[in-house]
């Protein structure tokens, strides 16, 4: 049996474009595991030309992978609170912009508001983080955000320690088992990861 069967999971895409393609082959796998997986997508995403891909590359490939309509407004978004649409909320990938929204209680995104949304109704968001600065200004809101209730985290680590000695990584080969921990109330433990 899948290990995610039947969890819906709202996967909240804030726009570290590269990471982007992490985020979708991680999306693929929640779906290859049973989750019902509804994509809120940043309009960064859809709006912006990269190196790493264009607006209409990335609708497709999170469209083919969820097979459900993108929520891409907050107006799309605020009705999954009342109405208790997911079990958890995944931001994945959580950029330092989008952790420091959520540790001061910003919401002006479709990203923030999920994670609003799913909080009021004291539900699991699980951040897989990832910045070039969480070890340095933005390491306030991380420590913010470790206390919070409802709020988990995918272990992370320093990536690349020499060269960005600042930034943070979470492991995404461990997406399925923080979701398993997160909608049973649990932190995945160690939080702390080495990367290799």
């Amino acid at each position: 049996m899948a290990r995610l069967s039947g969890i819906r999971i709202g996967v909240a895409m804030a726009a570290s474009h590269c990471n982007l393609a992490r985020a979708v082959g991680t999306m693929k796998e929640l779906v290859d595991e049973g989750a019902e997986v509804t994509p809120i997508v940043s309009s960064s995403i859809l709006s912006v030309e990269t190196r790493f891909g264009t607006p209409d590359y990335w609708r497709r490939q999170i469209a083919e992978i969820a097979n459900r309509e993108m929520l891409l407004s907050i107006p799309d978004v605020e009705p999954t609170g009342p109405q208790h649409w997911f079990d958890v909320v995944l931001v994945m990938p959580c950029t330092g912009n989008t952790l420091a929204k959520l540790a001061n209680a910003i919401n002006d995104s479709p990203v923030t508001m999920a994670a609003k949304a799913q909080l009021r109704n004291g539900r699991p968001v699980l951040l897989a983080i990832t910045s070039n600065d969480l070890l340095g200004m933005n390491a306030m809101n991380l420590g913010r955000l470790l206390s919070v209730r409802n709020i988990f985290f995918v272990p992370f680590g320093q990536d690349d320690p020499v060269r960005k000695p600042r930034s943070l990584d979470a492991h995404l080969e461990l997406v399925v088992e923080s979701i398993e921990a997160a909608v049973k109330g649990e932190q995945i433990q160690p939080i702390l990861v080495s990367w290799k």
